[in-house]
């Protein structure tokens, strides 16, 4: 039998010789246990708290004017060299890690090419000094980009126009000019990358929740939201060009 720890209050003891009087022996132990084990307070009903969603905390770490990438190695200073970019493509499986200063930038004109065609344009280094800021904001340096789109041939981009009624695909758009890049960073939610790009006031950023990217370009400055689309029966995709 367990050992239980005796209890000698005095209403303990009356009680005790109550159920030793009137109820079997058996019954009037598991009496005892009961008075004699702890009691646990029953919770107070309470209201959940009104939570508060604080205002989003960048870093304040110093962040590249726009179009810093010097046009000879001898105008770049010693730090500038560090400036590099992780970048992985969700369309070709394809990773770049690249210092871009000054001798990555064929390699990332070649990585941001048109997809579907496999046509290559220069690129605005100024793009990559965005993307560059992006990560410092969020206090990811070394963090990886994925990119969903970068550069589009007018064809590539009229061929996304068509399908759907409305697409978010605009007909002029940064992406024909290699200014351009739809972007995610893994472990950082969509809203909160929009926020990021749009405090550096350096560009266009498209915020697109349903497909869980952000659009950032160089060109002017501006911002919009778009939700979803409706299908519609697709044009023929563009064929990539032979040499």
């Amino acid at each position: 039998m367990a050992n239980l720890t005796p209890v000698s209050s005095p209403l303990f003891l009356k009680l005790s010789k109550i159920l030793k009087q009137y109820v079997p022996a058996g019954m009037a132990l598991a009496g005892l246990v009961l008075l004699a084990g702890p009691m646990q307070a029953k919770a107070p009903h309470t209201k959940p708290a009104h939570v508060k969603i604080k205002p989003a905390v960048f870093s304040k770490a110093e962040v590249l004017a726009p179009g810093t990438v010097a046009e000879t190695d001898d105008a770049i200073p010693d730090e500038g060299k560090k400036y590099s970019l992780k970048l992985y493509s969700l369309h070709t499986n394809e990773s770049i890690d690249v210092v871009y200063l000054p001798d990555g930038l064929e390699q990332l004109n070649h990585f941001l090419r048109d997809h579907y065609t496999d046509d290559v344009k220069q690129y605005d280094p100024s793009e990559f000094d965005l993307l560059h800021n992006v990560l410092t904001r969020l206090n990811k340096p070394n963090g990886t980009i994925n990119i969903l789109c970068g550069y589009r041939t007018e064809e590539t981009n009229e061929y996304l126009r068509s399908l759907a009624p409305v697409t978010g695909v605009a007909e002029h758009s940064q992406h024909i000019q290699a200014k351009a890049i739809d972007i995610r960073v893994p472990g950082v939610q969509t809203a909160r990358l929009r926020d990021a790009a749009m405090s550096l006031d350096a560009g266009g950023v498209g915020y697109y929740p349903r497909a869980q990217f952000v659009h950032v370009d160089v060109g002017p400055v501006r911002h919009w939201t778009y939700g979803g689309y409706t299908k519609k029966k697709r044009r023929a995709a563009p064929k990539k060009h032979r040499a």
